[in-house]
């Protein structure tokens, strides 16, 4: 395995939200791909280069979303002084290459909406996160963002917070044995991995740690990391942030994320069910409140837009991630799919209200439906659209885990 870089590692739902199903195929299903398990090459060497100051000039890697919901980027030079989000230019790339344009029309144009520092390339320079055109300035169907910036547009008043838990699962370049697990075996039942220490049971904290720095020194709102209940499956969370931030900073930290395996030699995967069996899936759990629900008497409010969830459910569900029927059994910290419901610490529910805000009589709320491999862009909006008030209410009771 080759040593991981230097770096520097220093480091609606209605008709005005219109979101088409676009997620990343599992990966899974290319398991059959075989990568080189190395790619040598001398970091002493590399970090000569890296190192070599660039006086009033700053690189800025463009990153944008392409047909499977993955991210991909490239770089270009920019004088220092324009490296501000309204001097950037906007940029183009060969759609045709990304499953976005065909080949005798493929320039797709990119148009900067965030910037956050580079931590690979540290000091001035930036990574830039766009979204896509076509050359007639409409937005690509593969554009989920424009849709979700108009659903929070007009609502400031309400101040979305989101918090959203990424789970990931860390592989060994076959993309076959997942990293800490004998090749061609299975490691001891689930039960000492999660949150666990020790080289028996914790595989991949070097990934969780890079990443995490990195995130902190991009200026992401990373807020934890933790081993999850599969060997070899690790979480971060992203928030509180407000509105379209939220689901800015979870696709600019994915990014981040498989830029610090490609440093480590390691395969990372958002299937939200990698191991069939008896295995927890993978998911992107994702919190969620308005500045009233955080307010004395919010509670009410809460359960109101749980009760707005659970009418909306088959649609939401459509729209929370590809292969997700896997994961949603009821089983393993899962409600089935079939099913829509809520409680107080209950992770066998679709939507979980925590103890603390059952405590406080405010606070958020917990939709445990999305997959790992969700849009953030259509389950924000999805869930601010959903909410909103006066629409229709699921008549249902909680399902609530008591006190001892």
């Amino acid at each position: 395995r080759r040593t991981p870089k230097m770096l520097a590692l220093s480091l609606s739902l209605g008709s005005a939200l219109v979101l088409p199903s676009r997620v990343a195929t599992p990966v899974a299903a290319r398991g059959s791909v075989r990568m080189a398990e190395s790619v040598p090459h001398d970091e002493l060497t590399l970090a000569k280069y890296m190192s070599l100051p660039h006086p009033g000039k700053v690189m800025a890697e463009y990153l944008w979303i392409d047909a499977r919901g993955e991210v991909r980027s490239k770089c270009r030079t920019v004088d220092a002084k324009k490296a501000t989000l309204d001097q950037l230019p906007n940029w183009n790339y060969d759609g045709s290459s990304t499953g976005q344009a065909p080949g005798e029309d493929s320039e797709v144009i990119i148009k900067p909406k965030a910037i956050f520092k580079d931590p690979f390339r540290p000091g001035d320079n930036i990574l830039v996160l766009t979204d896509t055109y076509t050359p007639a300035g409409d937005p690509l169907p593969t554009n989920t963002r424009v849709a979700a910036v108009a659903t929070f547009a007009g609502r400031e008043d309400e101040v979305p917070w989101f918090g959203i838990e990424q789970e990931y699962t860390l592989f060994n370049l076959d993309k076959v044995t997942p990293l800490g697990w004998p090749k061609g075996g299975y490691p001891g039942p689930q039960g000492p991995y999660y949150c666990g220490a020790g080289a028996d049971r914790s595989f991949g904290r070097f990934i969780s740690e890079a990443h995490y720095k990195a995130c902190l020194y991009a200026g992401i709102q990373i807020s934890g990391t933790n081993a999850e209940v599969m060997p070899g499956q690790w979480e971060y969370q992203v928030g509180p942030c407000v509105g379209i931030a939220g689901a800015d900073e979870m696709m600019v930290s994915r990014y981040i994320l498989q830029r610090v395996c490609e440093d480590f030699g390691v395969h990372c995967t958002f299937d939200p069910k990698p191991i069939s069996g008896d295995w927890n899936g993978a998911g992107c759990h994702t919190n969620f409140s308005t500045e009233k629900m955080r307010k004395e008497g919010g509670y009410a409010l809460i359960e109101e837009a749980i009760r707005r969830l659970g009418a909306k459910h088959a649609a939401h569900i459509a729209a929370y991630g590809e292969g997700n029927e896997r994961r949603l059994t009821g089983k393993h910290e899962t409600a089935s799919i079939n099913d829509f419901s809520y409680g107080v610490a209950n992770r066998g529910c679709s939507i979980r209200i925590p103890r603390s805000t059952d405590a406080d009589g405010y606070g958020y709320l917990e939709d445990r439906r999305p997959a790992s491999n969700m849009d953030p862009y259509v389950v924000t909006g999805m869930i601010f659209e959903t909410i909103k008030e006066g629409n229709e209410q699921l008549d249902i009771k909680a399902t609530s885990v008591k006190l001892a």
